[in-house]
């Protein structure tokens, strides 16, 4: 990384608590692979107007947003991107002569992360959840041209996030009964230290041909891991995480980001946390 200087830009990460992101380890590894005099810090934030503000006045040129502060930038914003606006919240700013601009990656992180596996234009996937990660995924992927089938445990959340996108929505316990190209479980079913729980049945999963899970820590969940048993092909958390960053970093520098040295920079975190 090249050394600190006055000429350094700022980016970072603004939430509450915030101590615990991988996004840091993985942008400050993109930058310094690619020479970039360019740094990224957590920044704990718990007044979100106040440190819009800050960030203006600083000249911190992007920020990433994560929980619980993806809703609550929005009337703080200068501009919004339509997508993001369609499912109303953001995860990426781009602050430029004082002005901040919202959008969100996470629908492209997991479009990016399916498309490796399949074509998402006219494929019917049965997504799990009806919280803020499901919304993206959601809205991405009907932004994909794929048909989407909600299921959730909380019908009142559920139905609305349907109506939104305009598709069928199912209690979670009857997921075993939709048919599908694809699963994608939005939910934290699985995620440590809960990981011996799964979302769906074994005995389920093989009338999927992919099975994704956001969940990463672990980075196979029980999830993936009979589904992989199953014969299904499998999309493990790590990836929405790595092409979500991706994406960010792409926005800002306008150079194509270093997937090798941000997958491995993030392996390297989660590994050693675990």
């Amino acid at each position: 990384m090249p050394p600190v200087d006055g000429t350094t830009e700022i980016y970072g990460i603004m939430g509450f608590p915030v101590a615990h992101s991988l996004s840091p380890a993985m942008h400050n590894c993109a930058f310094a692979d690619l020479s970039l005099n360019k740094i990224y810090v957590p920044f704990p934030v718990a007044d979100v107007a106040a440190a819009l503000q800050g960030f203006r006045a600083l000249g911190v040129r992007g920020v990433s947003v994560t929980i619980p502060h993806k809703q609550a930038v929005l009337p703080f914003l200068d501009s919004i991107d339509p997508v993001a606006a369609a499912i109303g919240a953001v995860n990426t700013l781009i602050i430029k002569n004082g002005r901040i601009h919202g959008l969100n990656t996470d629908w492209l992180g997991a479009n990016r992360a399916l498309a490796q596996v399949m074509e998402l234009a006219g494929r019917r996937v049965l997504l799990l959840g009806a919280g803020g990660s499901a919304r993206a995924i959601g809205f991405g992927l009907r932004e994909a041209g794929a048909e989407v089938i909600l299921a959730s445990r909380t019908p009142e959340r559920g139905r609305q996030l349907a109506a939104d996108l305009a598709c069928e929505w199912h209690p979670l316990q009857d997921a075993v009964n939709i048919s599908a190209e694809a699963l994608v479980n939005a939910t934290t079913v699985g995620m440590a230290p809960a990981i011996e729980q799964s979302p769906v049945p074994a005995l389920d999963l093989s009338k999927f041909r992919v099975v994704m899970d956001i969940v990463y820590s672990p980075l196979e969940t029980r999830l993936l891991r009979e589904a992989a048993r199953a014969g299904c092909q499998v999309v493990g958390g790590l990836e929405m995480l790595l092409f979500q960053g991706a994406a960010q970093f792409e926005i800002w520098t306008g150079q194509e980001a270093p997937l090798a040295a941000m997958r491995g920079a993030l392996l390297g975190r989660i590994n050693k946390s675990e």
